[in-house]
């Protein structure tokens, strides 16, 4: 059956490649001079959408998809959105998962170079507790893709922070519980520090940008970057040249390179159980969609971090300012350093907790016995984990299953 599954996948995806229009950003006018066995990279947003629909196929729980319009500049403003050349109106994909009537809202922000379909694992467990709503942030997955061309860190905080406002807006929000994972917590605590009003918890997975390179470079680090592989590696950072470009250069060969990454990171690296056959094949697909489309948001980077994704404005230097309810959680083996949620919580006036992989109970999850339910990931770093709250306090349950995204805890 998984075979056969296989098959008709990799048929679709070479019928796919076969009518696939150049990217959005080349226009219908390539499509008509160009046949299909010469278009250089077969993508589209239109693409993105149906990979997504596939991928999507999966989850149990009914779904809403929308592009919503955040408008063609801000309220007042008497620029663009951002200063792109086009006044042609934004979207934000969004995807709302059917809930229990007067379930609290959970919305989700993903990581860099990612997109709200990675955390298809997550939204059935999700969704028995919560109106679940993710989102492709701006320049990523399905929304749209202006032309990026912000100059400095605030210009690129703010390209994320208001557009993210203007989809609250357009969906009439409030009040809601926010999820951030890796640079997605980056944008969510920024977000939360600008509007805390509109945010009734905030949970930080893995959190990018909480040290600053003077404060935690390590010794390894700086011998590395006085390195010639260093020096490159840096001066391409510096350049804003990102992993996607080499994506995109290999043209009809990317997807046969993003199947050998999925299968590494999902599959033999993974802590948990593998994706099937079936899944590997959808997400490959998506992955590859979303990832050659025209570069946008991904070129934020070199303005927020330095190399070795240490922020140029560090969270920690906010903390004193934080003004929402926080939990932060990460994998023993997290890349992402929680020594700076640490320090960051001795200044914190509000109520914060550390979840950092702590010893578990190994036990319910075999009955499905969760209560406030929370989703999970695995991957080649990040432990599995259960996290669930019950009477009021974390209890921590080892998951069977997952994907290596994010790891998280809802609180009530």
């Amino acid at each position: 059956m998984a075979a056969e599954e296989m098959r008709r996948a990799s048929a679709s995806a070479a019928a796919a490649a076969a009518t696939a229009e150049v990217p959005a950003q080349a226009g219908s006018r390539w499509a008509r001079v160009w046949p299909p066995s010469l278009r250089w990279i077969p993508t589209s947003t239109d693409r993105i959408i149906a990979a997504e629909k596939r991928l999507l196929s999966v989850v149990k729980t009914g779904y809403v998809q929308e592009q919503v319009n955040i408008g063609s500049a801000p309220p007042g403003s008497k620029v663009r959105w951002f200063r792109s050349a086009s006044d042609e109106p934004r979207f934000i994909n969004t995807v709302t998962f059917d809930s229990k009537e007067n379930a609290p809202t959970l919305v989700m922000l993903h990581g860099y170079a990612a997109s709200q379909g990675f955390f298809f694992r997550n939204f059935d467990a999700l969704a028995n507790r919560f109106r679940v709503i993710a989102i492709d942030q701006l320049g990523w997955g399905g929304s749209s893709r202006p032309d990026f061309t912000c100059k400095s860190t605030e210009e690129t905080e703010a390209w994320f922070i208001d557009s993210f406002e203007e989809w609250r807006k357009a969906k009439n929000l409030s009040n809601f519980i926010l999820l951030g994972h890796s640079f997605g917590g980056y944008v969510a605590a920024k977000y939360a520090l600008k509007h805390p009003e509109h945010v009734q918890h905030l949970i930080l997975v893995g959190p990018a940008g909480f040290s600053s390179e003077t404060e935690h470079r390590s010794e390894w680090l700086t011998k590395f970057l006085a390195t010639w592989k260093g020096m490159l590696l840096n001066h391409l950072w510096e350049s804003n040249f990102t992993p996607s470009r080499i994506l995109r250069g290999l043209g009809p060969w990317g997807p046969g390179l993003v199947q050998k990454y999925t299968s590494a990171r999902f599959g033999t690296r993974s802590n948990g159980e593998l994706l099937t056959d079936q899944e590997s094949a959808l997400l490959t697909d998506y992955t590859y969609h979303t990832l050659a489309a025209k570069a946008s948001g991904e070129l934020c980077l070199k303005y927020l971090f330095s190399f070795g994704a240490f922020a140029r404005k560090p969270l920690l230097q906010c903390a004193s300012d934080w003004k929402v309810p926080t939990t932060f959680i990460y994998g023993q083996d997290d890349w992402m350093d929680y020594q700076g949620a640490q320090q960051a919580r001795k200044d914190m006036k509000v109520p914060c907790e550390i979840i950092r992989d702590p010893k578990v109970h190994l036990a319910s999850w075999q009955h499905h016995i969760v209560s406030d339910c929370s989703f999970y990931t695995t991957g080649s770093r990040i432990k599995p984990l259960w996290l669930c709250s019950a009477g009021g306090s974390f209890r921590v349950y080892r998951q069977p299953f997952g994907l290596p995204l994010c790891c998280v805890v809802c609180v009530p």
